[in-house]
Protein backbone atom coordinates (compact mmCIF):
# COMPACT_ATOMS: atom_id res chain seq x y z
CA UNK A 1 0.00 0.00 0.00
CA UNK A 2 1.13 3.55 -0.91
CA UNK A 3 2.03 5.90 2.00
CA UNK A 4 1.52 9.44 2.27
CA UNK A 5 4.69 11.54 1.23
CA UNK A 6 6.34 13.49 3.86
CA UNK A 7 7.35 16.76 2.25
CA UNK A 8 9.50 17.80 4.79
CA UNK A 9 12.28 14.65 4.25
CA UNK A 10 11.22 13.38 0.47
CA UNK A 11 10.39 14.79 -2.55
CA UNK A 12 7.28 14.73 -4.28
CA UNK A 13 6.89 15.96 -7.63
CA UNK A 14 2.92 16.13 -7.58
CA UNK A 15 2.72 18.02 -4.49
CA UNK A 16 2.94 21.55 -7.03
CA UNK A 17 1.18 20.31 -9.79
CA UNK A 18 -2.16 20.62 -11.29
CA UNK A 19 -3.41 17.03 -11.59
CA UNK A 20 -5.42 15.33 -14.19
CA UNK A 21 -8.71 14.38 -14.63
CA UNK A 22 -10.05 10.93 -14.56
CA UNK A 23 -13.12 9.32 -15.13
CA UNK A 24 -15.75 8.13 -12.50
CA UNK A 25 -14.96 4.83 -12.79
CA UNK A 26 -10.78 5.43 -12.29
CA UNK A 27 -11.57 8.01 -9.43
CA UNK A 28 -13.90 5.57 -7.42
CA UNK A 29 -10.73 3.54 -7.49
CA UNK A 30 -8.64 5.62 -6.59
CA UNK A 31 -10.62 6.87 -4.27
CA UNK A 32 -10.65 3.26 -2.54
CA UNK A 33 -7.32 2.87 -1.92
CA UNK A 34 -6.94 6.71 -0.66
CA UNK A 35 -9.76 6.10 2.41
CA UNK A 36 -7.94 2.75 3.27
CA UNK A 37 -4.69 4.84 3.63
CA UNK A 38 -5.98 7.38 5.98
CA UNK A 39 -7.96 4.79 7.85
CA UNK A 40 -4.89 2.92 8.28
CA UNK A 41 -3.24 5.87 9.59
CA UNK A 42 -6.05 7.25 11.29
CA UNK A 43 -4.57 10.61 12.01
CA UNK A 44 -6.11 12.59 9.07
CA UNK A 45 -9.34 13.93 8.04
CA UNK A 46 -8.74 14.02 4.24
CA UNK A 47 -6.72 13.10 1.61
CA UNK A 48 -5.14 13.73 -1.89
CA UNK A 49 -4.10 11.57 -4.32
CA UNK A 50 -0.88 13.49 -4.71
CA UNK A 51 -0.28 13.17 -1.41
CA UNK A 52 0.65 9.43 -2.06
CA UNK A 53 2.19 9.87 -5.69
CA UNK A 54 -0.92 9.52 -8.01
CA UNK A 55 -1.59 12.51 -10.56
CA UNK A 56 -5.19 12.23 -10.45
CA UNK A 57 -7.93 14.64 -9.51
CA UNK A 58 -9.20 12.38 -7.12
CA UNK A 59 -9.55 13.33 -2.74
CA UNK A 60 -11.36 11.72 0.30
CA UNK A 61 -12.52 12.97 3.39
CA UNK A 62 -13.85 11.95 6.19
CA UNK A 63 -15.26 14.56 8.89
CA UNK A 64 -18.70 14.03 9.20
CA UNK A 65 -19.58 11.41 6.78
CA UNK A 66 -16.91 9.65 4.06
CA UNK A 67 -17.17 11.81 0.89
CA UNK A 68 -15.30 11.59 -2.39
CA UNK A 69 -14.07 14.50 -4.64
CA UNK A 70 -13.69 13.50 -8.35
CA UNK A 71 -12.34 16.69 -10.35
CA UNK A 72 -13.62 18.78 -7.86
CA UNK A 73 -14.46 22.76 -8.88
CA UNK A 74 -15.58 25.27 -6.71
CA UNK A 75 -18.49 27.21 -8.23
CA UNK A 76 -19.07 29.40 -5.26
CA UNK A 77 -17.70 30.33 -2.05
CA UNK A 78 -19.01 33.31 0.43
CA UNK A 79 -18.04 34.21 4.12
CA UNK A 80 -14.37 34.08 4.60
CA UNK A 81 -13.30 33.06 7.79
CA UNK A 82 -9.78 32.72 9.48
CA UNK A 83 -8.37 28.82 9.89
CA UNK A 84 -5.75 27.28 11.07
CA UNK A 85 -5.00 23.73 9.40
CA UNK A 86 -2.26 21.64 8.93
CA UNK A 87 -1.73 18.81 6.18
CA UNK A 88 0.04 15.05 6.19
CA UNK A 89 2.28 15.82 3.92
CA UNK A 90 4.17 18.53 6.30
CA UNK A 91 3.63 17.05 9.50
CA UNK A 92 3.75 19.38 12.59
CA UNK A 93 3.46 22.56 10.56
CA UNK A 94 0.56 24.16 10.69
CA UNK A 95 -0.32 27.75 9.60
CA UNK A 96 -3.15 30.15 9.82
CA UNK A 97 -5.00 30.46 6.76
CA UNK A 98 -8.38 32.41 5.38
CA UNK A 99 -10.70 29.69 4.08
CA UNK A 100 -14.79 30.06 3.40
CA UNK A 101 -17.15 29.49 5.23
CA UNK A 102 -19.87 28.47 2.79
CA UNK A 103 -18.74 27.00 -0.44
CA UNK A 104 -20.56 24.82 -3.26
CA UNK A 105 -18.88 22.15 -5.03
CA UNK A 106 -19.25 20.12 -8.23
CA UNK A 107 -17.93 16.79 -8.22
CA UNK A 108 -17.58 14.35 -12.24
CA UNK A 109 -19.73 11.83 -10.01
CA UNK A 110 -22.82 13.85 -8.95
CA UNK A 111 -25.16 15.77 -11.28
CA UNK A 112 -26.18 18.00 -8.41
CA UNK A 113 -23.77 20.37 -6.39
CA UNK A 114 -23.06 19.77 -2.89
CA UNK A 115 -22.89 22.66 -0.37
CA UNK A 116 -20.90 23.05 2.39
CA UNK A 117 -21.44 25.46 5.13
CA UNK A 118 -20.26 26.36 8.80
CA UNK A 119 -22.92 28.63 9.24
CA UNK A 120 -23.66 28.82 13.16
CA UNK A 121 -26.40 27.18 14.81
CA UNK A 122 -27.58 26.21 18.33
CA UNK A 123 -25.27 23.36 18.05
CA UNK A 124 -21.74 24.35 18.53
CA UNK A 125 -20.10 21.44 18.03
CA UNK A 126 -22.08 20.65 14.63
CA UNK A 127 -21.24 24.43 13.85
CA UNK A 128 -17.55 23.45 14.41
CA UNK A 129 -17.63 20.13 12.30
CA UNK A 130 -19.73 21.46 9.17
CA UNK A 131 -16.57 24.62 9.40
CA UNK A 132 -13.79 22.04 9.79
CA UNK A 133 -15.47 19.91 6.88
CA UNK A 134 -16.13 22.90 4.54
CA UNK A 135 -12.58 23.77 5.19
CA UNK A 136 -10.90 20.57 4.35
CA UNK A 137 -12.96 20.26 1.45
CA UNK A 138 -11.18 23.56 0.37
CA UNK A 139 -7.78 22.60 1.42
CA UNK A 140 -7.95 19.09 -0.56
CA UNK A 141 -9.48 20.88 -3.60
CA UNK A 142 -5.98 22.97 -3.29
CA UNK A 143 -4.12 19.86 -3.27
CA UNK A 144 -5.69 18.73 -6.76
CA UNK A 145 -4.28 22.29 -8.55
CA UNK A 146 -1.22 22.00 -6.81
CA UNK A 147 -1.57 24.52 -4.26
CA UNK A 148 -0.39 23.77 0.08
CA UNK A 149 -2.10 25.71 3.00
CA UNK A 150 1.21 27.04 3.36
CA UNK A 151 0.54 28.65 -0.21
CA UNK A 152 -2.14 30.40 1.72
CA UNK A 153 -0.31 31.69 4.67
CA UNK A 154 -1.24 34.84 6.65
CA UNK A 155 0.14 36.32 8.89
CA UNK A 156 -2.09 36.56 12.81
CA UNK A 157 -1.43 38.18 16.06
CA UNK A 158 -4.16 35.02 16.89
CA UNK A 159 -2.39 32.55 19.30
CA UNK A 160 -4.28 29.42 20.13
CA UNK A 161 -3.89 28.92 23.99
CA UNK A 162 -6.08 25.78 24.46
CA UNK A 163 -5.73 22.49 22.71
CA UNK A 164 -8.20 21.32 20.56
CA UNK A 165 -9.46 18.32 20.75
CA UNK A 166 -8.81 16.06 17.45
CA UNK A 167 -11.09 13.16 15.93
CA UNK A 168 -8.93 10.53 17.24
CA UNK A 169 -7.65 11.47 20.54
CA UNK A 170 -9.29 10.27 24.11
CA UNK A 171 -12.74 11.85 24.78
CA UNK A 172 -12.10 14.71 27.67
CA UNK A 173 -15.29 13.10 29.62
CA UNK A 174 -12.84 10.01 30.63
CA UNK A 175 -14.74 7.52 28.90
CA UNK A 176 -11.50 6.41 27.71
CA UNK A 177 -13.00 6.07 24.08
CA UNK A 178 -11.67 7.90 20.78
CA UNK A 179 -13.52 11.43 20.78
CA UNK A 180 -15.52 11.00 17.26
CA UNK A 181 -16.88 8.40 18.90
CA UNK A 182 -18.19 9.24 21.93
CA UNK A 183 -18.87 13.31 22.68
CA UNK A 184 -18.83 14.69 19.79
Amino acid sequence: MREVINCLKHDNPLIHKKLREVSVEEGMSIATELFQILNERGDGIGLAANQVGIDAQVAVLNVREPLILINPKIISQENEIPYYEGCLSYPKKGVNTKRYRDIVVKTEQEESDWYFSGEPTDNIDDTNLRTLEAVCVQHEIDHLNGIICMDRKVETSYKRTEKKVGRNEPCPCGSGKKYKKCCQ
